[in-house]
């Protein structure tokens, strides 16, 4: 009895020690991720979603995020090309293309792809003026994402898209700014009240025109502005005439 658990046991044992390498050995990857396989500390492929197993003590893996990802990018101290000092924050889009690449041709991708994106930030910010900062944003991101998409190219990783979030400008160039857009909004107004007085003197002289051409209507007209006058009910008007007033000379014919 005793020689039978001894020969169980001593089954037992190699049996629970290949479960454990099996089971040491369990992957389990996910539809977003990827799996990069070393061997002996050599690159020998991709591992997909799924259930994987790799040998234990001689396979290591290493579990990509192939999704995409949003990382802000701290405020930046940027000196535009007409010389305003700016603070400026933007977010990067990117995601990782090839697993392979992402781990094999950079030690840690989001790090570096953060710190690009710093200096990449100062040095196209650098060559635009504030005015184009301000009003040609869309431009200006297209700008950062195409350079700084090339540099991390080489490193399986797509940047999608760059988006200056925030602008921090001086006191001082706030207040130059307002000024600005006040003396603009002035000059908008002094346009359209001159092209108003504009189009009524064209109006008032068409309207002369049409008055000249028969006394009658500008009887008419007279007899109307008189009845406007006394809408109110506490006038008391006396009409005179305009054969009269031609008489006395006080209208030219």
């Amino acid at each position: 009895m005793n020689d039978f658990f001894l020969n169980a046991l001593g089954l037992l044992i190699p049996l629970g020690i290949l479960v454990l390498l099996f089971l040491s050995g369990v992957r389990i990857v996910n539809e977003y991720e990827s799996g990069v396989v070393f061997r002996l500390g050599r690159f020998v492929g991709l591992k997909r979603a799924g259930f994987r197993w790799i040998i234990p003590f001689v396979e290591r893996i290493v579990i990509i995020d192939m999704r995409t990802v949003a990382r802000d990018v701290p405020p930046q101290d940027v000196i535009t090309r007409d010389n305003v000092s700016v603070k400026v924050s933007a977010v990067v889009y990117f995601r990782v293309i090839h697993a392979d690449k992402a781990v094999l041709q950079v030690e840690d991708y989001l790090y570096a792809t953060s710190q690009l994106a710093q200096t990449t930030l100062r040095a196209i910010l650098g060559q635009v003026e504030l005015d184009q900062l301000l009003s040609e944003r869309d431009r200006v991101n297209r700008d950062i994402q195409k350079v700084l998409d090339a540099h991390t190219d080489p490193w399986g990783i797509k940047v999608s898209n760059v988006e200056v979030k925030h602008i921090d400008l001086p006191v001082e160039m706030q207040r130059a700014i307002a000024r600005q857009a006040e003396a603009e909004r002035e000059r908008r107004a002094k346009i359209i009240a001159a092209e108003g007085e504009h189009q009524a003197a064209e109006k008032l002289f068409l309207a002369a025109d049409v008055l000249n051409r028969n006394p009658i209507t500008l009887q008419l007209r007279y007899l109307q502005t008189l009845v406007e006058i006394t809408g109110g009910g506490n006038q008391t008007i006396i009409p005179i005439p305009l054969d009269l007033i031609r008489a006395l000379g006080l209208q030219p014919k």
